[in-house]
């Protein structure tokens, strides 16, 4: 019999660290280590065959997501876009967000991975391997100084905005139907930010940025172009998701794409419903692979951050999205690849260790 908690998977984006920061607790991490009802906690992880990925700093918006779920659940939508925020106070969030992720490393319930061999030293190993990632850039300074000292601290990945606007660049809103041709592309310090980037190693995340700032960075960026948790645009018409000339300039570069499992990104009528088959998650990874490559596409789940598929429902529905896409026809070479081994790849081209 198949072990479906094998291979281990590998992931572009979950926000458990914003979940454990709203728990508004003295010792919000040991939901994590001990068990909590969001979507990843470290005994559902093994359960599960979940062996790490991208820890999200994101600092949120004082916004109601319930209400934006509930828009997101017409037949169309266009919510408008929180307001940027202030650098100083965004800087207090993602501190906490970040030493919350050091005291996990502490406590040995993970390890913060700052090199490709460390990343895979860890999956091999069964410890979860974290990367240390900044969903928006409202936390840096425009000299760079928090760049330096995140980075210090194990930042290897940064997307310059989460939707909502910053001083490097506009996002995309929560549209359907839409392209994501929506704004102008990358402010001056935004062009500075990616040169940054490039010259420390900090791997750059296109997801939420628009087309014009994705450009952007196409000419500007000396790393593969990685969009850690879209779609197809062909499949489902959001904002959010990556066309097929975006999928080209992937490709090109030898970038990657984790499939993002949000609902209303899947879903071709662009819906937040969590009674989403599995099959609609595997036309996008097929449109992906025949785009991108079998090398360059992933997972991005989003856990922690959306309403996922109910037939995979949390961490432990991964072997539900693995026995569906062996039944699919995908062989254990490309479940490997799909599961981890891209990711690997990706980050060793990236980082160069």
């Amino acid at each position: 019999m198949i072990d479906q908690t094998k291979p281990p998977v590998f992931d572009g984006h979950n926000d458990v660290l914003t979940k454990l920061l709203r728990k508004g607790e003295p010792d919000p991490e040991r939901h994590f280590i001990n068990g909590d009802a969001g979507h990843i906690d470290l005994p559902r992880a093994k359960l599960g065959g979940f062996s790490g990925g991208f820890f999200a700093v994101w600092v949120p918006s004082p916004a109601d997501k319930a209400f934006r779920y509930e828009q997101m659940a017409k037949p169309s939508y266009d919510i408008e876009l929180p307001p940027a925020l202030e650098q100083p106070e965004a800087l207090k969030i993602a501190l906490s967000e970040a030493a919350s992720l050091l005291r996990l490393e502490r406590l040995g319930a993970l390890k913060i991975c700052k090199t490709a061999a460390e990343l895979r030293q860890t999956i091999e190993a069964g410890q979860i391997a974290a990367i240390f990632h900044l969903e928006g850039a409202e936390a840096i300074d425009p000299e760079f100084a928090s760049l330096d000292v995140f980075y210090a601290a194990g930042l290897r990945s940064l997307g310059p905005v989460w939707s909502r606007p910053t001083i490097f660049a506009e996002g995309v809103p929560f549209r359907y139907p839409s392209d994501p041709d929506i704004g102008d592309g990358l402010t001056d310090i935004g062009k500075q930010l990616i040169r940054a980037c490039n010259a420390r190693k900090i791997m750059i995340d296109l997801s939420h940025l628009n087309e014009k700032g994705f450009w952007d960075v196409a000419k500007l960026s000396d790393a593969p172009l990685v969009a850690t948790h879209s779609n197809a645009h062909a499949i489902c018409p959001t904002a959010r998701n990556l066309t097929d000339r975006q999928l080209a300039a992937i490709r090109e570069s030898d970038g990657m794409v984790g499939l993002n499992f949000a609902v209303a990104f899947l879903r071709e009528d662009g819906q937040m419903l969590a009674d989403t088959p599995i099959d609609t998650m595997l036309r996008h990874i097929d449109h992906l692979i025949q785009h991108v490559g079998e090398d360059r596409v992933g997972f991005g789940s989003d856990f922690d951050g959306a309403i996922v598929p109910k037939s995979i429902g949390d961490v432990t529905g991964l072997p539900v999205l693995r026995k569906a896409m062996r039944t699919h026809g995908y062989g254990e070479k490309l479940m490997e690849k799909l599961c981890y081994k891209n990711w690997l790849r990706v980050l060793e081209k990236t980082w160069g260790q």
